[in-house]
């Protein structure tokens, strides 16, 4: 169906004849009837009624007026998502507490002006997947996870390094320490119920696990940050690890201890990907924001997996 005969129509009904409907669209008052006509042949019904005003919409046309402006509103929304100067910039931060997600709240601080639409995306296949589609703009990831290299068309820049803290309740053995080396953690239960195999994060402290002899255990259900804050406050013989920018909020009578992980100290390595041949204007401005407040990397005294990329 061709777009401009049914935008023809909706103009047309909209002025009740067809002589309004040509001095709105720039076209002779032949031109819309012959459009008009054309229509009404495709969909085998006449859409107009002649009257002493005007032209008046038939049954029919009635009836197909609210989608043929359904239809306009549909192409409009199409145009504007390849329009990288007009549509917002996508960016896929993982999850709405994670460290990624302050970063944008504070490039959406610093450039107001610039239109965001914020998308959490379990996996890195389907990050990736949406960044080669044009779906989305950027991801922060960790990169790259053993034998999953990225694609020679996805760019990448490391941006944050997030130290992990150590999440006890308030009878835990660690609670009150001001601060725990990483090799006294090796004997204590560490559970972190969102660390699915096969994701980037798991390869991570797979590696931890491995080279300080750690016990992660990644049983039960994934009942979300609340109920992982209940069971660690409600039990002694539990942590977790938590990002230090990780922004959580839990009840006063939790009495929870974020400490801080020392000897090395386990960073969580953050990195922003594109597509190389994204053309959004605002991408430009999000890698130079991030690029001013980062910090240096792989910094004395600091671990992460060697498969994460230095850059």
């Amino acid at each position: 169906m061709d777009l401009e005969t049914v935008r023809t129509f909706v103009a047309a009904a909209d002025a009740g004849q067809f002589q309004g409907a040509a001095a709105e669209l720039s076209l002779t008052q032949q031109a819309v009837s012959k459009r008009i006509a054309a229509l009404e042949r495709d969909l085998g019904v006449r859409l107009f009624t002649r009257t002493p005003r005007g032209a008046g919409l038939t049954i029919d046309g009635q009836a197909f007026l609210p989608h043929a402006r359904e239809l306009l509103r549909i192409a409009e929304r199409a145009v504007t998502s390849v329009r990288t100067g007009r549509r917002p910039l996508r960016v896929d931060v993982i999850a709405s507490r994670s460290a990624p997600s302050g970063l944008m709240r504070d490039f959406h601080r610093a450039h107001p002006g610039t239109e965001l639409d914020v998308v959490w995306l379990f996996d890195i296949e389907a990050a990736v997947t949406a960044l080669r589609n044009g779906e989305i703009d950027a991801s922060f990831r960790a990169v790259a996870a053993p034998g999953r290299p990225l694609p020679g068309d996805i760019e990448s820049v490391r941006v944050l390094d997030e130290p992990l803290q150590l999440l006890t309740g308030p009878a835990h053995a660690l609670a009150g320490a001001r601060s725990v080396p990483l090799e006294r953690l090796a004997g204590h239960r560490i559970w972190m119920p969102g660390v699915v195999p096969g994701t980037e994060w798991a390869a991570y402290y797979d590696d931890l696990v491995a080279e300080f002899g750690l016990t992660i255990e990644a049983t039960g259900p994934n009942f979300g940050s609340d109920a992982l804050l209940d069971t660690v406050a409600d039990t002694p013989a539990l942590a977790t690890f938590m990002g230090a920018h990780t922004r959580l909020v839990w009840p006063a009578g939790h009495g929870l201890r974020r400490i801080p992980v020392t000897d090395p100290t386990p960073v969580y390595p953050h990195s922003l990907l594109w597509h190389r041949d994204n053309p959004h204007p605002a991408l430009d401005t999000l890698r130079a924001h991030l690029a001013a407040r980062a910090a240096g990397h792989d910094a004395a005294g600091t671990w992460t997996p060697a498969w994460v990329l230095p850059r």
